[in-house]
């Protein structure tokens, strides 16, 4: 698993370089998004390569907002593919994160 990563004025965009965020990457995706959420307060999360999140992939998702949230930041998501966001829908985790259509919508957010 590989993230990107772009700043965009004082927001940090990640994006997540892969189809699938499961049991299988999410450590490799936790261990990489630590060291992004060690110095940033404001991230946006782009999830617009990933096809597939099981639990394990939302509960390390929560855990970054849950850290961000901690220290005064936010986590914004965006770019959702179709079946990921029915996902969030079905387990009603688009009522805990902002979800967005596109990087600019998430980054002026923040603002």
């Amino acid at each position: 698993m590989k993230l990107q990563t772009h700043r965009q004025g004082q927001v940090m965009v990640v994006a997540v370089d892969a189809d699938n965020l499961d049991a299988a990457t999410s450590r490799a995706f936790k261990e990489q998004i630590a060291m992004v959420l060690e110095t940033e307060r404001k991230v946006a999360l782009d999830l617009s390569r990933l096809q597939f999140v099981d639990s394990s992939g939302l509960g390390v998702m929560l855990s970054c907002l849950r850290t961000l949230n901690g220290r005064g930041g936010d986590l914004r998501l965006f770019g959702m593919t179709r079946p990921v966001r029915a996902l969030f829908e079905l387990v009603r985790m688009h009522r805990v994160f902002e979800i967005y259509h596109s990087r600019d919508e998430a980054v002026r957010s923040f603002q």
